[in-house]
């Protein structure tokens, strides 16, 4: 993934993701944020949490960490985390990249907070970019070496499968959108001379964005938010009552 994002389509991708991501977290609030893999994006440079993690599965030099306070090695399937101890948790092309997308969403539910958030990034895998990514697939059959033009590496996730992932783990959608509408070729000079589409395709055929973004809210069923526990004034004890007894002439 590292090498696919330094080309044209790789960074007009990762253009994209930036600007969907930093207009999300930049009015989440909470102490403690986390961004699992791709440290490419930068997903939280224009959040405001104090306390920021960037977890990597594999070795990176922390000159490319500049975002996160701190840098670590991690299975995203188990975080060294305590329970509903997260605010915000960033996937950038995490779950399509995870050998089991399912144990890793799961382990993501368990470290938020109630109400915490989670933003994912991935490929549509029913886009101009996928069904090339077939071809090159199927070419490969015969040709061993004939290049992909998407990463080798995962498994693509459909945005509405996501989508029925998060509503089982009690997530909630708050945005969601496709994006990158440019066909796939390989220059920047072709990318450049399709960016007309962009501006189309949100309109015509919204759902075959090559890439698409969500946030989710974490929702606990039955809890109750409470509020400062303001302090009553204690009651005021009752006076004595004089009573007055009749006494009755028979």
């Amino acid at each position: 993934m590292h090498e696919w994002l330094q080309t044209p389509a790789g960074r007009y991708l990762l253009a994209w993701e930036r600007s969907q991501v930093d207009a999300a977290v930049v009015d989440i609030f909470g102490y403690h944020a986390l961004q699992l893999g791709v440290p490419e994006l930068h997903g939280l440079q224009a959040n405001r949490m104090p306390h920021q993690w960037l977890a990597l599965d594999h070795a990176l030099p922390l000159s490319q960490c500049a975002d996160a306070r701190v840098a670590f090695l991690t299975d995203f399937r188990a975080l060294p985390f305590p329970a509903a101890s997260l605010d915000l948790v960033l996937l950038p092309h995490t779950l399509e990249l995870s050998a089991d997308p399912h144990a890793t969403l799961r382990e993501v539910e368990r470290v938020l907070v109630p109400e915490g958030r989670v933003v994912i990034c991935g490929l549509n895998p029913f886009s101009l970019w996928a069904l090339r990514q077939q071809r090159g697939h199927l070419v490969r059959k015969v040709a061993p070496a004939h290049p992909l033009f998407l990463p080798d590496c995962g498994e693509f996730i459909g945005y509405w499968r996501l989508r029925d992932w998060l509503r089982l783990l009690s997530f909630e959608v708050e945005i969601g959108r496709f994006g990158c509408y440019r066909p796939a070729v390989t220059s920047d000079a072709w990318l450049n001379r399709f960016g007309w589409l962009d501006r189309l395709g949100g309109r015509w055929w919204p759902i075959l964005g090559a890439g698409y973004f969500l946030v989710a809210v974490k929702r606990v069923r039955g809890m109750r938010l409470l509020g400062p526990a303001w302090k009553t004034a204690p009651a005021r004890a009752a006076g004595p009552v004089s009573v007055a007894n009749r006494s009755h002439d028979h």
